[in-house]
């Protein structure tokens, strides 16, 4: 179910160094039924490699368990949906090759990301291991596949398939156990001439912006760009781009082919802003921690002067990121009652280890809260929007990060 970590997931090396203990927590998606169902916890902890400077947990779960039946789908966000237009144009156009070919997505989730590709006319096909958001997929009109990513996988799909000229992974290379696996793969399916996609939450943003509610037990690893391109390297893809991404709040994408290439300009400054940054130095890491902890005391303290004067707080977004901050601060159905959340698939349930109800934003709005904390923040101006505008809230809304605030 859970394993210690005695070796780093990308160099193998075994000189670790743990600095972050978040406490034992829940698998951040295993929403439950009822506050009586079995509510397991399991080690929550960073440690960092003094080798190859990655950050990553001390403790690795179960794919199968983590993965294999998922909650949180793409096509909930209308951000997401806005920015998969933008991504396709993006890529398509460091790509030109791939208007021939397949297009392929890993951890393809709902298959919102393929449908731009789709209505351009290019065949699409998604990987995912969640059997029933595949079959959502499959349903939509987006062939998708109930798979594990691997080199397994990849050599099997290359002999069914062929190579894709244009490959595509978001949010998914710090999800898996085994990194180098799973990079291997995405070199094996990817054509000579063919372009990579990979979008990681960037550790430089996650330490400075103090994201510690990013970690939690899907997220394996905290990729650096150093890390990043280590890895990749390794497995015979080499960085030649990168932008910024507005989704998450500190997601880059990096792109890559095979054999030897020049950075561009953004690449080189990046690498060059992260070596000055010293997020490849414990210190900083260690530093990061004694803040969490600072942000925690402010937040709880806060939220308790609220509740002293009568206020009445919800929650919006039963986001996994929301799990870590609800279980680390202890934040629990006393202080947060009901959190609202767009996704069918989690409405109705209760969330793991605090056992708060998880309801649509109309019946959380029926309350009548005074504050809604903005628990998926980082999608707060499309959540502010939706609230003012089709509910008509006219309460005040707490932020949680990257700094506390009440407007």
């Amino acid at each position: 179910m859970i394993e210690r970590v005695t070796s780093c997931r990308v160099c193998g090396g075994t000189s670790l160094t743990p600095f972050f203990d978040l406490g034992e927590q829940p698998f951040a998606n295993a929403l439950l039924k009822n506050p009586n169902d079995p509510d397991p916890r399991y080690p929550l902890a960073l440690l960092f490699c003094n080798t190859c400077s990655l950050v990553q947990l001390t403790h690795r779960a179960s794919e199968r368990e983590l993965f294999a039946h998922y909650v949180w789908v793409s096509g909930t966000s209308t951000a997401i949906h806005s920015f998969s237009e933008q991504f396709s144009d993006e890529l398509l156009r460091r790509a030109p090759l791939a208007k021939n070919g397949y297009v392929l997505e890993i951890a393809s989730n709902d298959g919102t990301m393929l449908k731009p590709f789709l209505k351009r006319g290019l065949e699409v096909l998604g990987i995912d291991p969640a059997e029933n958001i595949a079959a959502m997929a499959n349903q939509a009109g987006i062939p998708t596949e109930p798979v594990f990513w691997s080199r397994e996988a990849a050599r099997d799909l290359v002999t069914r398939k062929g190579p894709s000229p244009i490959i595509f992974a978001r949010n998914v290379l710090p999800h898996v156990s085994n990194q180098r696996d799973f990079a291997e793969g995405l070199s094996i399916a990817l054509a000579e001439d063919g372009v990579l996609a990979i979008e990681i939450h960037y550790a430089g943003v996650i330490l400075k912006d103090l994201h510690y509610d990013s970690i939690y037990h899907e997220h394996h690893c905290y990729f650096s760009l150093r890390a990043v391109e280590r890895l990749l390297s390794e497995c015979g893809l080499q960085a030649f781009d990168i932008m910024q991404s507005p989704i998450n709040a500190g997601n880059i994408i990096l792109y890559l082919r095979k054999g030897p290439q020049s950075p561009s300009p953004t690449l080189a400054t990046l690498r060059a802003e992260e070596e000055a940054q010293g997020v490849h130095q414990l210190g900083p890491w260690q530093e990061f921690a004694i803040r969490a902890k600072h942000h925690k005391e402010e937040l709880v303290a806060l939220l308790g002067k609220l509740l002293s004067e009568g206020k009445s707080i919800a929650g919006y977004g039963a986001s996994a990121r929301s799990s870590t901050m609800l279980n680390f601060c202890g934040i629990d159905n006393e202080i947060l009652p009901v959190i609202a959340d767009k996704s069918p698939l989690k409405q109705g349930l209760v969330t793991a280890g605090t056992h708060i109800k998880i309801v649509s934003p109309a019946e959380m709005l029926k309350e009548a809260p005074d504050i809604v904390m903005l628990l998926a923040w980082n999608f707060k101006e499309e959540i502010v929007a939706e609230l003012r505008n089709s509910y008509d809230y006219t309460g005040r809304f707490l932020t949680p990060f990257p700094t506390i605030s009440i407007e």
